[in-house]
């Protein structure tokens, strides 16, 4: 029944800044934690950043603290990431999770529903 669809995603230049978006599809969105994960060829995948259902919790990655926002929007049942001051070892597929009973908020396996993957490089 859930459904996740990343957008926003693409090629830009180091210092550059990009906004994710990613719609869900559900009755139940806002009860559910949304997180943004990454995974760059040869790494592990890696936890972005989170937010909780009512927006009073966020949690960030240190590689992008201070550089990364992410938000939702309840009425539209979507959550954005908006990337700042860009770097090259940023580049990734990005990834949309939803979880629904989330204990560890930065654990891949904590999430139930995920989105395809959006692409994002960042290079001169």
């Amino acid at each position: 029944q859930v459904q996740l669809v990343e957008s926003g995603g693409g090629l830009v230049q180091p210092g550059g800044s990009l906004r994710l978006s990613c719609a869900f599809s559900g009755v139940t969105f806002t009860r559910y934690t949304m997180g943004w994960f990454r995974q760059a060829p040869g790494k592990e995948r890696e936890p972005v950043a989170t937010i909780s259902w009512n927006r009073l919790n966020a949690w960030y990655g240190d590689s992008v603290k201070g550089r990364f926002v992410v938000s939702r929007d309840n009425a539209k049942k979507t959550v954005y990431l908006q990337m700042n001051s860009l770097k090259p070892e940023d580049t990734a597929v990005y990834y949309c999770a939803a979880g629904d009973k989330v204990a560890n908020v930065a654990q891949s396996r904590e999430y139930n529903h995920w989105g395809q993957g959006t692409q994002v490089t960042v290079s001169s």
